[in-house]
């Protein structure tokens, strides 16, 4: 019978190391194939912890999100539009309404869009005006038309196509404007540069981004009649990878989703799929044409699976098995489930992981879509396991999969194989992403490695007793407060 070890069960050896200061170590990794990421760290596709929100601050800050499925296909495909249109170097297709369209209805676009500003425009897409938030600040008739509150064109500021980013700020800096309509000669609005996504580009120097400068977004599919449908609208959404995600990776079903995904879209499209615990799986997955593939069934701190079903395989084994496999077919891995602090992250990747999906470290945070709770006087945040009781629940409510299958689900056989929970809040994301991301900066150090591929190189575990395992954490003392 072979041994299976987990997180708690083994430290990583201290080596000679030549890195002086943890500003000299890089913590960039491949996502996929072709998708790299400036942090190793993917927000996971939960309903309580990936929306678009999320997705965005992911990606400013380096990692990415993974937008959930539970939702119908229109919805999750706005979702993904919403992390698109959030930044840019040139906004392609602008926000317009036509002239006669309300002030309540602008109002409730640029709440529903997040947008200060909305362009006016004709039928044929010709520059009309501008409406902005100043122009609606104080104002009290919602029945008036955009053409009687928009900022008309002769009294826009624009540019042509093909304006770069300098010249652009040039443009804004000199009228003292923030958003620049790229019209033709004809006067056809082609895009928008705005000065808030030139701010955000110099803010967030690390963002994940695709060659147009939008932030890249992840969003998560089903193997379930109707998923090949669901994949098309989030790829024209804008979607920068699919993850084919359900709890048993390896099986037909899952195989022969990522097969028909290759046949139906081609080699452009960048597939994750997973979950799945061993080499064979991954091997098999690899075979079907994945571009990564998620490993964990059963480590998550919400999942019962492996109550529930008795099968699993501790995490650090389980990453150690697949990595062998996906190293030699150059293709990247992702630890998925049971990373509880930065210590937990670097054993991940130094077991042979680029990088780690992590979901109820991050579902405390501002920008997790779960509810907020008070307890005690104290705020919390609610999480829960998809395959747990509502969740299953609310996916046959909320989702096209009744409708897709026509198959009822009689709730009184359902085996939850997750659990709901609360989390402590833990404020913005970016203040847990910057724990975790300096912790492994120093992590790489203490491997003597200046990049993640060099602590694979370097990394040597040692398996612990329990008594070990106390050592490493605080003991023999009394906790203030």
């Amino acid at each position: 019978m072979r041994q299976g070890l987990t997180f708690d069960d083994v430290l990583l050896v201290p080596k000679r190391s030549p890195v002086r200061s943890r500003r000299d170590v890089s913590t960039a990794t491949r996502l996929s194939r072709r998708i790299s990421l400036n942090i190793p760290i993917v927000s996971a596709n939960m309903d309580t912890v990936t929306e678009s929100a999320m997705a965005i601050a992911m990606a400013r800050a380096g990692g990415i999100g993974i937008i959930h499925r539970f939702m119908p296909i229109e919805r999750q495909a706005a979702e993904v539009a919403r992390v698109k249109r959030s930044e840019g170097y040139v906004v392609e297709h602008p926000y317009t309404v036509s002239p006669d369209t309300l002030v309540r209805d602008v109002r409730r676009l640029m709440q529903e869009y997040d947008t200060g500003g909305i362009l006016v425009v004709d039928e044929e897409n010709h520059l009309l005006g501008i409406i902005t938030t100043r122009d609606l600040l104080f104002l009290e008739d919602d029945q008036l038309r955009a053409r009687d509150v928009m900022t008309p064109r002769e009294r826009l500021v624009t540019a042509a196509p093909g304006t770069t980013l300098e010249e652009a700020k040039r443009i804004l800096w000199q009228h003292r404007i923030e958003k620049l309509p790229l019209v033709t000669p004809d006067n056809t609005v082609v895009g928008l540069i705005t000065a808030k996504d030139i701010v955000n580009r110099e803010k967030f120097p690390l963002a994940t981004k695709d060659a147009k400068g939008r932030l890249r977004v992840g969003a998560a599919i089903g193997v379930r009649p109707g998923f090949l449908r669901r994949a098309e609208a989030l790829l024209e959404a804008g979607a920068d990878v699919l993850v084919v995600d359900i709890a048993h990776g390896h099986s037909d079903n899952c195989i022969d989703a990522v097969k028909a995904l290759r046949r139906h879209f081609g080699e452009d499209v960048e597939i994750i799929a997973g979950n799945v615990a061993t080499a064979a799986g991954t091997a098999d997955l690899i075979d079907a044409g994945v571009d990564a593939v998620k490993v964990g069934i059963g480590p998550g701190s919400i999942c019962v699976t492996r109550v529930v079903t008795g099968f699993g395989v501790p995490q650090i084994t389980a990453i150690q098995e697949c990595a062998r496999v996906a190293r030699d077919a150059g293709i990247p891995i992702i630890a998925d489930g049971g990373i509880r602090n930065s210590g937990d992250l670097v054993k991940a990747l130094a077991a042979g992981a680029s990088s780690v999906m992590v979901g109820s470290l991050l579902a405390g945070t501002t920008e997790s879509p779960g509810r907020v709770v008070i307890r005690n006087g104290r705020r919390y945040k609610i999480v829960r396991g998809m395959a747990s009781l509502t969740a299953n629940i609310d996916r046959q409510r909320v989702t096209d999969e009744v409708r897709e299958t026509g198959q009822e689900i009689d709730w009184e056989k359902v085996v939850p194989e997750g659990v709901e929970a609360v989390v402590p809040y833990r404020g913005n994301v970016s203040e847990v992403l910057e724990q975790l991301v300096g912790g492994l900066r120093s992590g790489l150090s203490y491997g003597g490695a200046f990049t993640i591929e060099e602590l694979w190189d370097n990394a040597e575990f040692i398996q612990i007793t329990p008594a070990g395992l106390f050592e490493s954490r605080p003991h023999d003392v009394e906790p203030l407060g």
